[in-house]
């Protein structure tokens, strides 16, 4: 009884994760306010300058399978520390780049494919490894990572308007590869076997009463009899109902508003450092909005995700009425019910995913599912740029917003999770 009683080695992996997640998204995440920064340096186009953005997305999703391929065969901790120094790497040399096509090579390709190595399919692949009763919550907290890697916008932005954009692109590179190299090599473990222990803590008597209970469930023990790979997982439906919404909402919503959102606030009259608070805003409430994601465990996976959608569609619409301004309280509303909505969208995701396809392959399986959100990525923070060039606004991108967030909505429910992995009440 005593062993039961220390801490579960898996809530130390699920605190590296948490860290890697916030440490190496740092770098993506914060392009929206060196965004502005670029473009009034050099006075590039919107479309040119987000650009840098899009390849840096492109990269990191078509590398996706292979980061997750090499977490399913290598020790994770080292995938994890040598994605990070690439990352850092690439960042720290963007304080030197002076034209376009550096950046496209530095911060879209070589910081890329660090983060694509030390980022959100490798640590899911570790993460799925270590929890099974409590997916959603471990994913939610990992997800908060993410959400809490948003708020170094506004760190950034002071650093930027006190140093400039090239010191504040060598402090977060270094950050990144300080904060992750250690504690990869230094704590990670691959599974729980390698600790002598079971996913979530459990006892293997309570293993054997789960395992009692699934064989009672024919449409779960049927779903499961499979030993998923890849190319038999790409066979059915629920993985290209899961890739499309991959697309639309990791890839259309995510990105567009990461890489443009600074910019929606600059537009309507603030400040550069108001319109980074707001968008840390988004990133807090964003990050509380996965661990509320965790109630998909209790209540099922789509009965969550589809309000949620909805919810953040009712909010979302709120920008096209944002014209200056006033009244004041308009874009804190906004940054706040837009990050707690959708904030709750991606752990729930990536708990359906996992639940589905979970097995010796879902490294691969996951990355994949990364070049989905890489389609939709790489188009939408360009083709928002493109539209604002031409038409002078961002309404065209509202526009995006609500329609991607009410397919993604329609799309889980096709999914269905509810038949084939039924949550334990």
């Amino acid at each position: 009884m005593a062993r039961n009683r220390k801490l579960y080695y898996g809530w130390v992996i699920l605190g590296i994760g948490f860290l890697t997640i916030f440490g190496g998204y740092v770098c993506r995440n914060t392009f929206s306010v060196f965004y502005p920064a670029i473009v009034n340096e050099f006075g590039w186009t919107r479309g040119d300058t987000a650009l840098i953005f899009s390849i840096n997305v492109l990269v990191y999703g078509l590398f996706a399978p292979v980061a997750g391929g090499l977490a399913d065969r290598f020790r994770t901790r080292y995938v994890l520390a040598a994605g990070a120094l690439l990352m850092g790497v690439g960042m720290v040399l963007c304080s030197i780049a002076s034209a376009n096509w550096q950046f496209y090579i530095l911060y879209g390709v070589v910081a890329a494919i660090g983060l694509s190595v030390a980022g959100w399919a490798p640590v899911a692949t570790l993460i799925a490894n270590w929890f099974v009763r409590r997916r959603a919550l471990a994913f939610g907290i990992l997800g908060a990572g993410f959400g809490i890697s948003l708020v170094s916008a506004s760190v950034v932005q002071s650093v930027i308007s006190s140093f400039g954009w090239r010191t504040a692109y060598v402090a977060v590179g270094l950050f990144v590869a300080l904060l992750i190299v250690p504690i990869s090599i230094i704590f990670v473990r691959r599974t729980p076997a390698e600790k002598g222990l079971l996913p979530d803590g459990i006892t293997p008597e309570q293993a054997q009463a789960d395992s009692a209970r699934e064989a009672e469930n024919e449409v779960k023990s049927e779903w499961h009899k499979n030993e998923w790979t890849l190319r038999s997982a790409a066979r059915t439906r629920q993985f290209w109902f899961l890739f499309l919404i991959f697309v639309f909402s990791m890839g259309v919503v995510e990105q567009l508003a990461i890489s443009h959102q600074v910019y929606f606030y600059l537009e309507v009259g603030y400040d550069p450092m108001a319109a980074a608070t707001f968008y840390s805003i988004f990133g807090i409430c964003f990050a509380i909005g996965n661990l509320v994601g965790s109630l998909s465990d209790r209540i099922g996976r789509e009965y969550f995700f589809i309000p949620a959608c909805l919810v953040c569609t009712a909010f979302t619409s709120l920008l096209f009425v944002m014209k200056d301004t006033s009244p004041s309280w308009l874009a804190p509303l906004i940054a706040t019910g837009f990050g707690l909505s959708f904030g709750s969208i991606p752990c729930v995701l990536n708990a359906t995913l996992a639940d589905l396809f979970h097995g010796k392959h879902y490294g691969k399986i996951s990355g994949t599912m990364i070049v989905g959100f890489a389609v939709g990525g790489t188009l939408s923070p360009w083709l928002a740029g493109y539209m604002y060039d031409i038409t002078g606004n961002y309404t065209g991108s509202y526009l995006m917003l609500v329609t991607a967030l009410l397919a993604t909505a329609a799309l889980m429910w096709f999914v269905a999770p509810r038949k084939l992995n039924p949550v334990k009440r």
